[in-house]
């Protein structure tokens, strides 16, 4: 395939993923002069959330869609390029890397890897209206405090939930754990905790969850009762998206998520990871942090490549 832009450019860093993460390192790349470019999939894990709460600066709160569309503005007001688009392969070569984005070959130097993951979510029709509502969460982290005081279910199965379960009790003396199917795998001292802690536990399975009002319904299958709840954190698990650049042979953990230095380096020369396909705390403001590191090891590390202005020029915007 031949690459029908510059066949012989080579960026200083392609960024892949257009979230918090990819965001952040365009507006640093861009204020350092970089000649990047940010490939959008649009699938951001941001752009579900309602409103958040806990992210500093924003004490009314702030959508995702709006938080993503403030920073796309930022990077773009210093020269930053974002296109939407989809890499479907990325290979190492004696200079950087080679990605194919649809019918385009990219060479750059160096790549930051910031795609994110992919919460696993429950059958539910209009599951994005429900999530907009607060009817179906996914962070306690993020959002307990707005769950204060509710009828609280958490669906998952095998250890996933006691972490969120014991989390949510500090914020609801109302709180069940409910699976769809698969059984919980909790160890005699994860049900000692439960227990301790005043967390139901309803192992008949959850046939079917409904929408109704400002509550979602949950029917059990065997005995057909009905449990009504007015939030429902979704503990069903998350699809890291690593895949890209798992054949590159990069190091990650048993999920996929990628392991990464104090520079956010992975083990693949010139690869670096930011935000929740990284290991660690999946929160926004830690994504950003990453980014910013990575960002700024990356300028260190191409740095020479760029022109030193003469005295009294002034600096063109980022090519």
């Amino acid at each position: 395939m031949r690459d029908k832009t510059h066949p012989e450019r080579t960026l200083d860093c392609l960024v892949i993923g257009g979230g918090p993460a990819g965001l952040t390192a365009a507006i640093y790349l861009a204020r350092f002069r970089r000649d990047f470019l940010v490939i959008d999939g649009g699938e951001s894990r941001a752009d579900w959330i309602p409103m958040s709460h806990n992210h500093a600066g924003f004490p009314e709160g702030i959508a995702g869609i709006e938080l993503l569309d403030r920073m796309r503005r930022q990077a773009r007001r210093y020269g930053a390029r974002i296109e939407r688009g989809t890499v479907s392969r990325v290979e190492k070569t004696d200079h950087g890397f080679r990605a194919i984005v649809e019918e385009r070959v990219l060479r750059a130097q160096t790549i930051l890897f910031a795609t994110g993951v992919e919460d696993r979510e429950p059958e539910l029709p209009d599951l994005r209206g429900a999530i907009r509502r607060g009817l179906i969460r996914h962070c306690p982290i993020c959002d307990a405090y707005e769950a204060m005081g509710q009828r609280v279910g958490i669906i998952g199965y095998g250890a996933c939930p006691v972490r969120e379960a014991l989390l949510l009790r500090a914020y609801t003396d109302d709180l069940t754990l409910l699976t769809l199917g698969r059984p919980f795998e909790f160890s005699d001292d994860d049900r000692r905790a439960l227990a301790e802690a005043g967390v139901r536990m309803v192992e008949d399975p959850v046939d079917e969850l409904e929408v109704d009002g400002d509550r979602i319904d949950a029917w059990r299958m065997r005995s057909g009762e009905l449990l009504q709840f007015d939030t429902i954190y979704s503990a069903l698990g998350r699809q890291v998206r690593s895949n890209l650049v798992r054949p590159l042979g990069v190091k990650c953990d048993a999920d996929g998520a990628l392991a990464t230095d104090a520079h956010q380096r992975t083990s693949v020369d010139g690869l670096y990871a930011a935000g929740d396909v990284v290991q660690g705390l999946a929160q926004i403001s830690v994504a950003m942090g990453q980014a910013a590191v990575a960002a700024t090891d990356i300028n260190n590390r191409v740095r020479a490549a760029l022109p030193v202005l003469a005295p009294g020029e002034e600096a063109s915007p980022a090519r």
